[in-house]
C-alpha cells in the first residue's frame, strides 16, 4: 500500500464522485459508467498523486472532469423525483425538475462545471478554487453569478414549461 494513498478510504470518495458525476449527467448508468472510469484511472495512476498538490476528493474530482468531458455529453443533471403520493404535487415536481433540466442546459459550461463542483460535490468555494487554480473570492462571485443566471432562467423557463404542460 503507497504512503500517501489518495484511495485509503474509498467510501466517502465514491460518494462525493459519483454526485458530481450524476449532477453533469444525470443519476443513472451513465453517471455509474464515468464513476467506474474515474476510480479505474485513480487505480492506475495513483503513484502520481501529491498530497501537497491538494485532497484526494480534489484529485479524484479533477479525474471525473476530464471523464466527464471525454464521454462527450453534455446534458444537463436530472433532479431524482421523489416518490409522491398525490398526483397533483408529482405534476408539480415534474414541471420544477423540467424547468430546472431546462434552465442548467442553457447555461454555459464554465458555470455547470462550477455548480456541479459545489452542489453535486458538496465542495466549498475555497476547494473549487484550489482544484481550478482560482481565487476564493473569484470562485465566489462566479458561483453567485452562475446562480443568478440559473434563477433568472429558471424564471424564464417556467412560463415555457407551463404552457406545455397540461393539468391532470
Amino acid at each position: 500500500m503507497l504512503r500517501n494513498d489518495p484511495l485509503a478510504n474509498p467510501e466517502p470518495l465514491i460518494r462525493r464522485v459519483y454526485s458530481f458525476v450524476a449532477y453533469r449527467l444525470g443519476d443513472g448508468p451513465d453517471a455509474e459508467d464515468v464513476t467506474n472510469d474515474t476510480f479505474e484511472r485513480a487505480l492506475r495512476y495513483r503513484s502520481s498523486y501529491d498530497p501537497s498538490r491538494g485532497t484526494p476528493s480534489a484529485w479524484l474530482l479533477g479525474i471525473a472532469q476530464r471523464v466527464v468531458a471525454e464521454h462527450g455529453r453534455r446534458a444537463a443533471p436530472v433532479a431524482e423525483v421523489p416518490d409522491v403520493a398525490d398526483p397533483a404535487d408529482a405534476m408539480a415536481d415534474s414541471v420544477e425538475r423540467m424547468t430546472m433540466d431546462a434552465a442548467l442546459a442553457r447555461l454555459a459550461e464554465r458555470d455547470r462545471e462550477l455548480l456541479s463542483l459545489r452542489y453535486g460535490a458538496d465542495l466549498k468555494a475555497s476547494q473549487i478554487a484550489q482544484m481550478l487554480d482560482m481565487q476564493v473570492n473569484a470562485v465566489e462571485v462566479a458561483l453567485h453569478r452562475a446562480l443568478a443566471k440559473l434563477r433568472a432562467l429558471m424564471t424564464e423557463s417556467d412560463g415555457l414549461v407551463a404552457d406545455h404542460v397540461s393539468p391532470l
